[in-house]
C-alpha cells in the first residue's frame, strides 16, 4: 500500500509545545482526520482535505482514517496531548485488529505529544516527581464499577492521581464520587491541583487541600491531580499560587 498514517498528538494547546516531528507529519499530508476541534488547530495547507467528527466515534474515525490510507492518502490523525493517552492511537489500533486485514500492510506511526497531565505538573512544580498513575474517570467506554475499583487500589497505594475526562454536562457526578473514594483514605489538606486549560488564553489553575475542592470547580478541560501522603507544598509570596511536589524519596514526608 502506497498510503500512510501518522497518529499525531498536538499537545494540549500552546502551539509551541507541538514537536517539531509532529508538525512535520502534519505539513505533508494529504488529509487530516480527527475531532473538529483539535483539526482546527492545525494550520490550513493548500491542497490539504480536513475530515471533522463528534468526540464520541473514535472507532469510526480510525476506521475512516484507515480507509484513506489504504486508498494511497498520506492521512494524519489528531489527538490533544499525546495521541497515547485516552485518545486515538488506540482506537486507530483497535479498528487496525479488527477490521480488513489489507489495513495491516499500511505503514502506521504514532508521534507524541505533551499530554495534560504533564503540561499541568510543570505548572506548579513536579507533583508527579514520585509514583503516579493516571486514570479517566468517563464511563462512555467502561463501568462505572471498574473505574472505581481502580482509583480505590491506586489511593490506597498511595499513588499521585492524575484525572482525565472529569466531568461533563452529561457526566456531572463522577467527579464528586470520585472525591468522596479519595477523602476515605487521603487527608483533608492533601493538595489538589486543578489544572483548566493549560496552555491556552481561558488558563486557570487552582491549587486547593481535598477538603477544599468541589466538583463544580472542574469541567472536562480540568486536569485534576491528587497528591500522595508525600506530596509537599512550597508557599512563595502572599498571593503567588505555591509550588507542589512529591519527593521521589518516600521516606520525605510533610
Amino acid at each position: 500500500m502506497t498510503g500512510r498514517i501518522t497518529i499525531v498528538g498536538l499537545g494540549p494547546g500552546d502551539p509551541r509545545w507541538l514537536t517539531p516531528a509532529a508538525s512535520e507529519a502534519l505539513a505533508s499530508a494529504t488529509d487530516l482526520v480527527g475531532y473538529g476541534p483539535y483539526v482546527g488547530r492545525v494550520p490550513e495547507q493548500p491542497g490539504q482535505r480536513r475530515h471533522v467528527s463528534d468526540n464520541r466515534v473514535e472507532l469510526d474515525r480510525a476506521r475512516f482514517a484507515l480507509d484513506l490510507a489504504a486508498n494511497g492518502a498520506r492521512v494524519a490523525v489528531v489527538s490533544g496531548g499525546d495521541p497515547g493517552v485516552f485518545a486515538m492511537a488506540a482506537a486507530v489500533f483497535e479498528a487496525l485488529e479488527t477490521g480488513d486485514p489489507a489495513w495491516r500492510g499500511l505503514d502506521i506511526h504514532v508521534e507524541p505529544g505533551i499530554t495534560a497531565m504533564l503540561a499541568a505538573a510543570a505548572r506548579v512544580g513536579a507533583p508527579l516527581g514520585g509514583d503516579f498513575c493516571a486514570m479517566s474517570l468517563s464511563d462512555n467506554l467502561k463501568p462505572w464499577e471498574v473505574v472505581e475499583k481502580r482509583l480505590r487500589a491506586a489511593v490506597e497505594a498511595d499513588f499521585v492521581v492524575a484525572l482525565y475526562n472529569p466531568i461533563s454536562s452529561a457526566r456531572p457526578w463522577q467527579l464528586g464520587a470520585a472525591l468522596t473514594i479519595v477523602a476515605e483514605t487521603r487527608g483533608p489538606d492533601t493538595p489538589v491541583i486543578l489544572a483548566r486549560a493549560v496552555g491556552r488564553p481561558d488558563e486557570r489553575i487552582r491549587i486547593l487541600a481535598l477538603g477544599e475542592v468541589e466538583a463544580s470547580l472542574a469541567d472536562m478541560s480540568t486536569m485534576v491531580i491528587i497528591g500522595a501522603s508525600t506530596t509537599r507544598r512550597i508557599v512563595k509570596g502572599d498571593g503567588d499560587t505555591p509550588y507542589v511536589y512529591t519527593p521521589r524519596s518516600y521516606g520525605v514526608r510533610a
